[in-house]
């Protein structure tokens, strides 16, 4: 979808006409989906400025700073949402894709644990929990060494006769550093995760629209029968109008 679809020109046009329209949650989303993250953070925090409640509009928030890099803010917007909602998978979704990003999978396991606990049986995040598990297990723990003094590392006196006092210690080359790979930094995270992140965002969102029209069938049954019951109510009184006048008119 591009900058300038016919969608996002309508939505544009009714926030412009109504600051406070709730219509910049659709918009901003949008603009994300269509790729102009920077305005959907822009249209965000202006509509969020009126209905700081929105959780969806702070999701969609979030997203958006997660998409062009703004990983703490996105953070700050999305632990938001889950403190309020703790059940929002799309929020505990841009978490754990932010835990990720940062190379913390500890933190990525355990939102992914929960979002299983919340939609239970999919199998590619039940997959990516297993296969986390078993990396964040494998990763040994880092145990700091013991404080050493150096004096008891050396016996400086005896190392500076057989070096001599006036050795040129300052041209030493200093010794190469030795860098320790972190397995974590090993591990690429397949998609299927976040993948099944979105299946479950999608069953969750036909869920809510099949709830949305089954109440709307409702409502609308209900205004029908009501106005039949009205309709019905209109004919008895007109019929009982026209009898006792028959009964008054003389023959």
């Amino acid at each position: 979808m591009s900058a300038d679809s016919p969608r996002i020109l309508e939505l544009r046009r009714l926030v412009q006409a109504d600051p406070a329209s709730i219509a910049f949650a659709q918009l901003a989303e949008e603009c994300r989906r269509a790729g102009s993250g920077d305005e959907a953070v822009g249209i965000c925090r202006a509509g969020l400025a009126h209905h700081p409640g929105y959780l969806s509009a702070r999701v969609t928030l979030g997203r958006a700073l997660i998409e062009i890099g703004r990983l703490d803010e996105a953070a700050i917007e999305l632990t938001t949402v889950v403190q309020a909602a703790p059940t929002n998978l799309p929020a505990i979704d841009g978490l754990a894709e932010i835990h990720q990003q940062m190379g913390d999978m500890p933190q990525v396991l355990a939102y992914y644990q929960r979002a299983l606990q919340l939609a239970q049986f999919v199998p590619d995040l039940e997959d990516s929990v297993e296969r986390l598990t078993q990396v964040v297990s494998a990763t040994p723990a880092l145990t700091p060494p013991a404080t050493v003094k150096v004096e008891e590392l050396f016996d400086f006196d005896s190392l500076l006769q057989q070096l001599g006092e006036t050795a040129p210690l300052a041209g030493l080359p200093e010794p190469p550093a030795v860098v320790v790979p972190s397995p974590i930094e090993t591990v690429t995270l397949t998609a299927h995760a976040f993948d099944a992140f979105a299946g479950v965002e999608q069953q969750l969102r036909d869920r809510a629209d099949q709830r949305a029209a089954e109440e709307k069938s409702e409502r609308t049954d209900l205004a029908n029968r009501r106005q039949a019951a009205v309709v019905a109510e209109l004919e008895q009184w007109l019929a009982a109008i026209a009898v006792d006048r028959r009964a008054h008119d003389p023959v």
